[in-house]
């Protein structure tokens, strides 16, 4: 996620975001999606962007550059495909491989990518998840529904 796929998100995430990697949430109606820091105390940053999500609906997703499922979704997120679904969606974006040992720091495991957990207030996990999905262009699909129901769980 951090070589091209990064640099997609990224342009994304400044976009939606107005600058830089600490900036307030973004309006209803598009999801945002913001990359974190390369390096620093995840469950800190990960509090401080749910602090500042006012009306939105925080979620940390986990994938990989490698990972079939997550380039489905990113493109889907990168062309506004899922603004209708999820209007308020904010997603804090890490890397299954560079962010390992963070993540794990702050609880964010799983068996499987793509990983997408509510946080906690204090950024830590809070163990409410979905995790992985089909291959194929059907996965974004597959995934839409239960990501539904993660956040009105």
């Amino acid at each position: 996620m951090r070589g091209a796929h990064a640099s997609l998100v990224l342009a994304v995430a400044v976009a939606a975001c107005g600058g830089g990697r600490d900036a307030p949430a973004g309006p209803p109606g598009k999801v945002q999606a913001i990359v974190p820091p390369p390096t620093g105390d995840a469950a800190a940053w990960i509090a401080a962007q749910v602090a500042a999500a006012a009306e939105r609906q925080v979620v940390v997703y986990v994938g990989a550059a490698w990972c079939e499922p997550c380039g489905y979704f990113h493109r889907a997120v990168e062309a506004g495909e899922l603004d209708a679904a999820f209007p308020r969606l904010t997603l804090l974006e890490f890397d299954a491989d560079l962010d390992q040992a963070r993540l794990e720091a702050a609880g964010y495991t799983s068996q499987m990518i793509p990983l997408f957990m509510r946080p906690a207030a204090d950024g830590r996990a809070s163990g409410r998840q979905i995790q992985g999905s089909i291959k194929g262009p059907g996965a974004v699909a597959e995934i839409t529904p239960r990501l539904r129901r993660l956040l009105t769980d």
